[in-house]
């Protein structure tokens, strides 16, 4: 799940077969054809990752939408540290691998709306910026591109080393609008490397002009909020303002806010808004067009997602074949990414759920370590993630196979939750109509079975959203307008009812959440992730029969 709240402004804020007849054959088997640039790089990756075509269309999709006199800057991500000398495995900002696939740190690119001169270049309306070869370094951490190898894998119209970012010659001055999204303020400065991730940025704020006196990202996001979701739902916005001024006070400087909060009406608000347009340092304009972008899966993501989701299917089958009482969250999470790891998926979406009975209560549990689940309900959010593209599958199931009488009805109201939600997918329909179905019948079904009296209190139990679009991030990117044909997004209703909650202790540490991924068509909606059993009938057969795991023993470490 990674459950994200949805709807409101004030919730955005806060957000900011292991068979080869199933069609999922291992990746060592996928190796035929013709390699893509990004397999190339390496002897022997896998072929199936995006095409340089696909990142150059979406480049020139983005282009067409930038106004006249723009130019749009995207960073790397920076690199993560783990501890003392050794950091993270690397994820690339997914925006900037969507418009060019480069996966290493210290990169910037740059779309100009009209051609510009760069290092000495004429004619560019592109330009890529990466880390230089260095052959003691690869040694080490691994090959790089350079920068002909982006140009040459990649197809990029210009590249070149980072470190000749400063002297390229861009006439920042010369652009009416200057797109960016959040500039990445936690990038170690490494004295050694005077082109890393924290120089890149540095040295774009100071040509650019982005200072302290004229840009202040903490009131430009709060004041992008308010342009974006202030008329959508003014009430909660009227409310989470001053809140805001209190957790920071330099808010109260913005004449926007100022005069938003001023406002009685919402044509006051409006008026508000509009008197304090967007300026030349735009730092909202570019992430909305990726929203919108990225929103709708093409033909080539499509097959991405697919796989990643039914990777994590499979996962979830498999698991549920082995599970028993005697076993652990660890060793049941440690099954579901041995099978995503089979499957060719190189990491998880996000870190694996794995909770048993109270540990099912928390939303984003991810500790893992109840040795026992003895016959509590386990509640298991797994998503693969392949080349990129995080699939979001949650099941839950009791390890001795067979559900309670009070587990199986809190499990049946919240799978009658999930088809309402299904059923409200649909082009045209309110991005938040499937959590509101959602919300309509878990509310009703704790007041029948008497766990509440009022149903307007269900978000005691029902505390999350259904859905969030779903693609290169668990939490994609995406408008929250109209759901639309090409859409990726999770319908997950749950029930979780911790002990003391005020009812039946017969209800006690039950946490169910049923999650699929579901794509909407032109007509409806397609689930993706349905190879996984979601019915209790369905979910009790398959515990019953035996894995392809089942014989796989490791000796005893005494």
């Amino acid at each position: 799940m990674r459950a994200k709240a949805s709807g409101s402004f004030l919730k955005v804020c806060l957000s900011l077969g292991l068979l080869a007849g199933l069609g999922l054959a291992p990746a060592r088997a996928q190796m035929e054809g013709k390699p893509t640039p990004a397999a190339m790089a390496i002897p022997g990756r896998p072929t199936d990752f995006l095409s340089p075509a696909f990142h150059k269309s979406r480049r020139e999709a983005l282009r067409q939408q930038m106004p006249a006199g723009s130019v749009a800057v995207l960073f790397a991500a920076p690199e993560r540290n783990r501890a003392n000398d050794v950091n993270f495995v690397y994820h690339q900002n997914p925006d900037l691998y969507y418009l060019t696939g480069y996966d290493e740190p210290d990169a910037v690119l740059l779309l100009f709306k009209q051609p510009q001169v760069v290092g000495g270049q004429a004619g560019i309306t592109e330009a890529l910026f990466v880390r230089p070869h260095d052959p003691k370094k690869e040694q080490w951490t691994g090959r790089r591109l350079g920068a002909a190898g982006a140009k040459s894998q990649l197809g990029l119209q210009f590249t070149a080393d980072n470190q000749d970012f400063a002297a390229a010659g861009i006439k920042w001055a010369g652009f009416g609008k200057l797109l960016f999204t959040n500039l990445p303020t936690d990038a170690r400065d490494d004295a050694s490397n005077p082109a890393d991730l924290f120089s890149l940025v540095a040295t774009f704020r100071q040509q650019a002009g982005l200072t302290a006196a004229n840009y202040n990202p903490a009131i430009s996001e709060a004041e992008n909020l308010t342009r974006r979701y202030g008329l959508r739902d003014s009430k909660v916005a009227a409310s989470y303002i001053p809140e805001a001024i209190k957790k920071n006070p330099a808010l109260a400087n913005s004449r926007l806010l100022k005069d938003f909060l001023a406002a009685t009406t919402d044509a006051g608000r409006k008026a508000a808004i509009e008197a304090h347009p967007l300026g030349r340092l735009d730092d909202a304009t570019l992430g909305e067009k990726l929203d919108e972008l990225r929103a709708l899966k093409t033909p080539e993501e499509l097959a991405l997602l697919r796989r990643a989701i039914r990777i994590s299917a499979q996962g979830q089958r498999e698991v549920l074949k082995l599970m028993r009482p005697d076993m652990g969250e660890m060793e049941l999470q440690g099954l579901h990414e041995y099978v995503y790891r089979r499957y060719g998926a190189e990491f998880q979406g996000y870190p694996s759920i794995v909770g048993g009975g109270a540990n099912g209560c928390i939303l984003h549990y991810e500790t893992n370590d109840r040795q026992r689940l003895d016959n509590d309900l386990v509640l298991m959010d797994c998503g693969a993630e392949y080349h990129g593209y995080s699939a979001d599958v949650t099941r839950t199931a009791p390890p001795s196979g067979t559900f309670s009488p009070a587990q199986r009805q809190i499990y049946e109201l919240v799978l009658a939750a999930q088809e309402a939600g299904f059923a409200a997918c649909r082009p045209g329909a309110d991005f938040d109509a499937p959590n509101k179905a959602t919300q309509e019948v878990v509310a009703a079904g704790l007041q029948k079975l008497g766990i509440l009296q009022k149903k307007e209190d269900f978000r005691r139990y029902y505390p999350h959203g259904s859905s969030h679009y779903l693609g290169l991030d668990v939490h994609d990117r995406g408008t929250y307008g109209p759901l639309q044909a090409g859409n990726v997004i999770t319908v997950e209703p749950g029930i979780y009812i911790p002990a003391g909650s005020p009812c039946d202790p017969m209800w006690w540490n039950i946490g169910v959440r049923i999650e699929d991924d579901v794509l909407i068509t032109p007509t409806g909606y397609e689930n993706l992730s349905a190879e996984a059993p979601r019915t209790v009938a369905d979910i009790e057969k398959l515990m019953a029969e035996p894995s392809a795991l089942e014989s796989w023993q490791l000796p005893v470490l005494k």
